[in-house]
């Protein structure tokens, strides 16, 4: 999707019909708008997102009062005002122009705000604008999901809750929307309702024993529906329950005698984190080191084999080898000895010759020796690696219980004190705590047990369909039904095998392109990291040890934006290279509000840097304080368009401001020549 241009009218601050702004794109792909706060520029950034999806960011208020109060001021007792704002932008080389329409009626009791309507229209190759046949929203939709726009149009100063551990399965569908893998999903969907369709026509035609092995399979599969189903309640309980957890932890750090005790929980639950990780990922290293050179350890016996029969050779004289069979073969065939002499056949010089045949040696024999000795010289060389390897990732696995060990002590005693503690609040608050933990630990194990049973009848159900699959059919539609179940099973094997290495393989690219990112922004020594589930968090290696940083808002608001830098920059890659089908062809915009708020210096400069390079278009609103000389400065050479948002103050002794850009002053703010407060929108006109 490539932004065009956005033009308003009667929304919010903005009275009347405002100019069009138009988008830069290119390599001057940045279009910059200044603008005060309370000018209009989270009412500007949510006119895009209120136009496309009818969603407001959390920084806009009083969503039902879009209609500007000038204009409503304005109109007579029950008179129409209309108020709109209108995008124009461009996909797959056609035009959109998508304008959504609110009326408000003025009554004696009040404001009466209607719904809103969407309409759009598309450009034809004619340049004819027309109206599409299917639903504007779905249209939308399907060019930049709904799921997705909150990574694109964004208030900078909130961007910090990206990160926030209730997103990440937000963000994991996301991500899947992005790489186009819910295509794969629907064709899984759509193989499986093909399978159970293909079944009930084989119950209808098959014979007993067949009719018994599907109905035995169909009460297999909606037994392990059941599990699925219950699997995710399971994960929301989880979830639920880790939320009122952090609430009452919370709770406990604002009561004064128990803030101590639970500021070092807090620690040694973070640090009991690292641990589990720690030795999650170095059994994972030790099967790795066990399936790839385990191998090596055994092959010992027979490499000593191996070097017995060669010295064996080597002392009869057969190693290495002196006169080669093919060159006995030459002499032969030439019928000349190395002498000279003629080798004619039948005569006692041609005898000699051949008799030499048996007591050469063969070359290949020889070059076999050379060649395998090399490699058995390779695996014996790995072995002291391996066992290196092994005892380094047991001695971590060692270590890292010791330690966890010693953190569920401490743990258990900072839960003793606070339930014996004075104070009847905090006592209650650990009782709710301990209870939930239980209740956790219960909902954990049953989501085990449940794994188990679901593994089960994943091999009860492939022992079925091998039945159905080896059972002889009698007639010809039973063969060809069944060849069909077959080719479905299969599709759905092989589609969901792909699906998986797909959404791991990204995540593993996204996870290092969003720590270049963070890297390139951020001072700090911390690296992001990403989890199976999406979880952005911040660790940090001190004497090869990782521990989980407590981040601050301001790091927390980089790692949002590497994120999201990272997540245009993959899928523009991955779209680029693997042709999937994403909802766009690689072509992403990014409108930020107040993207360098509470950072300093040294983040502000960096993240102005990289800002241009993470989207193909950028659309920055920013106030005075925050276009700064460093941001300014580095964001200067990549400006197509400007403007600013001029505020008419209705306070007769307002303090007029005013922005120089290019040796022209522009009003920021000003005194409204009416009463009426209003914003004006400039296009700031200098050659770049």
């Amino acid at each position: 999707m490539r932004l065009l241009s956005i033009r308003l009218y009667n929304f919010r601050q903005f009275y009347g019909k405002t100019p069009e702004i138009v988008l830069a794109y290119g390599e001057r792909n940045t279009t910059i708008i200044h603008g005060n706060n309370g000018s209009g520029k989270t009412a500007l950034l949510n006119g895009f997102t209120w136009v496309l999806y009818e969603k407001f960011t959390a920084a806009f208020s009083s969503e039902d009062q879009l209609v500007n109060k000038r204009a409503i001021h304005e109109a007579k007792i029950k008179e129409l005002v209309e108020c709109w704002v209108e995008i124009g932008f461009e996909h797959q080389n056609r035009r959109y122009q998508a304008k959504r329409v609110c009326r408000a009626y003025k009554t004696e009791a009040g404001i009466e705000q209607g719904k809103s309507e969407l309409y759009l229209q598309i450009a034809g190759d004619d340049g004819r604008w027309v109206l599409p046949q299917q639903l504007p929203e779905d249209i939308i939709g399907r060019i930049l999901p709904a799921s997705l726009h909150q990574y694109f149009f964004f208030d900078g100063e909130r961007i910090e809750q990206i990160v926030r551990s209730d997103k990440k399965a937000e963000i994991a569908e996301a991500t899947k929307t992005l790489l186009g893998v819910e295509v794969l999903t629907r064709g899984i969907k759509h193989l499986k309702e093909a399978k159970k369709s293909l079944e009930a026509e084989l119950v209808l035609i098959g014979d007993a024993q067949t009719k018994k092995i599907l109905k035995e399979q169909e009460q297999l599969e909606q037994e392990t529906n059941r599990i699925l189903n219950r699997q995710e309640e399971i994960d929301r309980e989880v979830a639920d329950q880790n939320d009122l957890k952090r609430t009452i932890s919370d709770r406990l750090l604002e009561l004064g005698g128990a803030r101590e005790l639970q500021q070092l929980r807090d620690e040694l639950q973070a640090q009991e984190k690292v641990m589990r990780d720690r030795i999650k990922q170095a059994q994972q290293e030790l099967k790795k080191a066990i399936s790839t050179r385990g191998y090596t350890v055994l092959l010992s016996p027979k490499t000593a084999e191996f070097r017995s029969i060669v010295e064996e050779l080597r002392s009869r004289g057969e190693l290495p080898i002196g006169i080669k069979q093919q060159f006995i073969g030459d002499l032969l065939e030439q019928k000349r000895c190395i002498c000279g002499a003629e080798l004619i056949e039948g005569s006692h010089s041609h005898q000699h010759v051949v008799s030499w045949l048996d007591k050469a040696g063969m070359a290949d024999v020889e070059e076999s020796a050379i060649r395998m000795g090399v490699q058995v010289e390779e695996i014996d060389k790995q072995v002291p690696g391996f066992w290196q390897e092994v005892d380094r990732q047991q001695g971590i696995i060692v270590q890292s219980r010791t330690e966890l060990s010693r953190i569920e002590t401490q743990l258990d005693d900072i839960k003793k004190k606070l339930r014996t503690f004075p104070d009847e609040d905090i006592m209650e608050l650990q009782k709710i705590l301990d209870k939930m933990e239980e209740k956790i630990r219960d909902l954990i194990l049953e989501k085990g047990a449940n794994h188990q049973k679901f593994e089960r009848l994943k091999i009860d159900i492939d022992v079925k369909i091998k039945q159905i699959a080896k059972h002889k059919m009698n007639e010809a539609k039973q063969g060809l039904a069944q060849r069909r179940i077959a080719a479905a099973q299969d599709g759905i094997e092989r589609l969901t095998e792909v699906r998986v290495r797909l959404e791991d393989q990204f995540r593993t690219s996204l996870e290092k392109r969003v720590q270049e990112i963070f890297n390139s922004i951020s001072f700090t020594p911390y690296i992001p990291q990403l989890s199976d589930k999406y979880e952005l968090t911040l660790v940090e290696n001190t004497a090869g040890k990782e521990t989980l940083v407590a981040a601050s808002t301001g790091e927390n608001q980089i790692l949002s934006l590497s994120f999201i830098g990272g997540i245009i920059d993959r899928v523009r890659e991955w779209i680029q290279e693997r042709a999937l089908m994403g909802p766009d062809s690689s072509t992403f915009p990014m409108v930020m509000d107040s993207p360098f708020g509470s950072l300093d210096e040294i983040y502000r400069r960096q993240i102005a840097k990289i800002l241009p390079k993470l989207a193909n278009q950028l659309i920055v609103l920013v106030t005075k304080t925050q276009w700064r000389g460093e941001v300014a400065q580095e964001m200067e050479r990549y400006i197509g368009r400007e403007y600013v948002l001029t505020y008419n103050s209705p306070k007769p002794d307002c303090d007029r401001d005013f922005l120089d850009i290019g040796g022209v002053g522009y009003d920021l703010v000003k005194p409204s020549p009416n009463n009426f407060e209003y914003t004006e929108i400039f296009e700031v006109d200098y050659e770049f």
